[in-house]
């Protein structure tokens, strides 16, 4: 069954899709630092470089569904109710745009978990609105993809929805009880590691293994503020998109508290204290080693792994949804009428 994707990244999403037994046959995605790592690890998939807002529905092709985490800039706008026409940047509204024009059996949306803060209510409200008005059943739920044997706690929003003549509504799927740990995702990996080049320029084909190196430079006073170490039994901090906040690999001990707001490494152990490398973060957000991030400097390394949706969470939905399609009959790119 076709899909296609929307603000993909790195493409963790979609490689969780295509484990699933979908087809991504149409990508978007504008950062250009992004385009050769997703068109080297997806070579059967059309990616289309323009921004999303220049990109007429009539050249998307048809597909069963719509994929993609998009971002929503000025979540105050959105809640003011001014509507679908008004985009104003507001990329959560051309999800919606696509999804009208092109009304695939399904669509599935990724975003922070703080769109869930309580001054942002309004705003959520308003994006639900917009799901049901389009034509949709939707369900949504906060999950934590720890609970699907992704090494690292990372909470996140899902919103998920049928077709209303489909007569189908989505049920997240239940975590797992065996959870994976940091010693699950790289502990083989722990010896062979490379410090960035000066100005954290990458090593290149002299990493034992694709990406796993980290970025070099101190630690900022705000780092300094919290415990950055999670031990191999525990699992990771979330993987951000920025390198210098990086998590600490785990072979140092946890942080010494001096006081609020300010810890120390641990005296004689400083030389342990090195961030967690692009592959190993890489790992923890379960990319297989064969999916390899293309970049000149290790930070866009970092905001292309931590951007992404960790692939195990993105199968784990993906298979219900196949599951719930198939199902009703449906097992290829046949076209329910609207």
């Amino acid at each position: 069954m076709n899909i296609i994707s929307l603000f993909s990244g790195a493409g963790g999403l979609d490689l969780g899709f295509e484990k699933a037994g979908f087809d991504t046959i149409w990508a978007n995605e504008y950062d250009k630092d992004i385009w050769e790592t997703y068109e080297r690890n997806f070579p059967n998939t059309f990616l289309d470089k323009r921004s999303i807002t220049d990109i007429p529905s009539s050249e998307i092709p048809d597909a069963v569904g719509v994929i993609g985490g998009p971002p929503c800039q000025s979540w105050s706008e959105a809640g003011t109710m001014r509507g679908i026409e008004d985009h104003r940047g507001q990329l959560f509204f051309e999800f919606i745009r696509i999804l009208r024009d092109k009304k695939p059996l399904f669509f599935l949306a990724e975003n922070v978990s703080g769109m869930l803060a309580n001054r942002h209510k309004d705003a959520l409200e308003n994006i639900k609105k917009l799901f049901t008005d389009s034509g949709y059943r939707l369900s949504f739920k906060l999950l934590n993809a720890h609970d699907f044997k992704v090494p690292q706690d990372r909470k996140r929003v899902f919103f998920v929805g049928y077709r209303n003549d489909l007569n189908l509504t989505f049920e997240f799927p239940e975590g797992f009880d065996k959870k994976r740990y940091l010693k699950d995702a790289i502990w083989d990996i722990r010896d062979n590691v490379l410090a960035a080049k000066e100005k954290n320029y990458t090593n290149g084909n002299e990493c034992a293994l694709p990406n796993h190196e980290y970025a070099i430079g101190t630690f900022s006073t705000i780092f300094m503020s919290r415990n950055r170490v999670r031990s191999w039994d525990e699992p990771s901090f979330t993987i951000q998109a920025g390198g210098r906040h990086a998590p600490l690999h785990p072979q140092a001990p946890k942080m010494k508290f001096v006081e609020q707001n300010k810890r120390v490494f641990v005296e004689n152990k400083e030389d342990l204290y090195r961030r967690l490398s692009v592959r190993e973060c890489a790992r923890i957000q379960t990319f297989p080693d064969d999916h390899i991030f293309y970049y000149k400097n290790v930070m866009a390394g970092y905001k292309m792994v931590g951007n992404a949706v960790p692939p195990y969470l993105g199968y784990y939905l993906a298979k219900k949804i196949m599951e719930d399609l198939q199902s009703i009959g449906i097992s290829d790119n046949i076209k329910i009428a609207s």
